[in-house]
């Protein structure tokens, strides 16, 4: 594609809030983006999401389609510590636990469409949420990051030795190659983070990126 092509393209995409009217569209998004229905969220995920922390839901628009969103919650990160769960963080997807006072956003999804790929969809979605960081001053952003490529490699290394050749680039593992391209630095690899992530075995990187322009209160 030519640059000329890829400004084109570019300019079509929407960044905005999700809405209500989205929630149809977002979740057949998401178990397309997923392919693992166990751990898609569903309808209700969504709408509590929208209830609890509109600001902290984002979906992308191109041509009037829904191509891409992320979900997230306001934590204080102490609270929880390196050893959680997926579930205990997120309130398996309810997010019923967010702190409007909390000091971290902690991302418990991002899905891209599987047709639109390719498009920086995925760059734009944490883009906002570095924007959702500095408009609320949040010292920064953390998550739990699958590992959807692990299980190929499984029977002949451990965990650690494949995050270390992902890291050293000797590897591609489609999540954590990406989060590590956008500024997000690993902090600690969690065992048993995602039930059901079986190509993850069910392991996932804790991520983090710091916001610089994070003014501490008095």
């Amino acid at each position: 594609m030519s640059n000329i092509g890829a400004k084109k393209e570019e300019k079509k995409l929407i960044v905005r809030n999700t809405r209500w009217e989205d929630i149809e569209e977002i979740t057949k998004m998401n178990k397309l983006g997923f392919g693992i229905p166990e751990i898609a969220f569903k309808r209700e995920h969504f709408e509590s999401q929208l209830q609890i922390f509109p600001e902290g839901q984002v979906c992308i628009e191109y041509d009037g389609k829904i191509v891409g969103s992320c979900s997230g919650l306001r934590i204080n990160f102490e609270d929880y510590g390196e050893n959680h769960t997926f579930s205990e963080i997120a309130d398996d997807g309810f997010i019923r636990n967010h702190n409007p006072n909390g000091k971290h956003l902690y991302g418990i999804e991002v899905v891209v469409h599987p047709d639109y790929r390719h498009m920086k969809i995925g760059r734009k979605l944490y883009e906002e949420r570095r924007k959702i960081c500095q408009k609320f001053n949040l010292k920064g952003i953390l998550f739990g990051g699958r590992l959807p490529n692990y299980h190929k490699y499984a029977d002949n290394m451990s965990v650690d030795e494949y995050v270390k050749h992902v890291i050293d680039q000797k590897i591609y593992d489609p999540v954590l190659t990406f989060q590590l391209r956008n500024g997000f630095r690993l902090r600690k690899i969690m065992p048993n983070y995602l039930l059901h992530d079986h190509e993850s075995l069910e392991y996932a990187t804790l991520m983090e990126w710091k916001n610089p322009d994070y003014i501490p209160e008095k």
